[in-house]
């Protein structure tokens, strides 16, 4: 048992010297803003969607995009490019256009 435990800590441990070797990127794919310390990663079609692919967003960005739609309307966009034509989410592109990287702010949720 212990054997197996270092086994997968082993994996955990080089799994993440991969990513902090890699390179991040360095701009949100939403906003094209430049990235601040904090990024979380979306997946542009949900995981519950069968989803796999990933990008990198700002927190504020990736608040938006769930506030604007439920996973349902987003695997149906199934692209960054369909989702940024939203009236809700080209209003927030405009607005969030000249903030700096890690700016915050609450995100209202969309009317149902």
């Amino acid at each position: 048992m212990a054997g197996r435990v270092r086994r997968k800590q082993g994996l955990a441990e080089a799994e993440r010297r991969a990513v902090t070797e890699t390179a991040l990127p360095d701009r949100c794919a939403l906003c094209d803003r430049p990235l601040g310390r904090r990024v979380e990663w979306h997946h542009v079609v949900p995981r519950s969607e069968g989803g796999r692919d990933t990008v990198p967003l700002h927190p504020i960005c990736h608040r938006a995009i769930h506030a604007a739609a439920d996973n349902g309307a987003l695997a149906r966009a199934g692209t960054l490019e369909a989702i940024r034509d939203w009236p809700a989410i080209a209003r927030f592109l405009g607005w969030i256009a000249d903030k700096p990287p890690d700016f915050h702010a609450p995100t209202r949720r969309r009317v149902a």
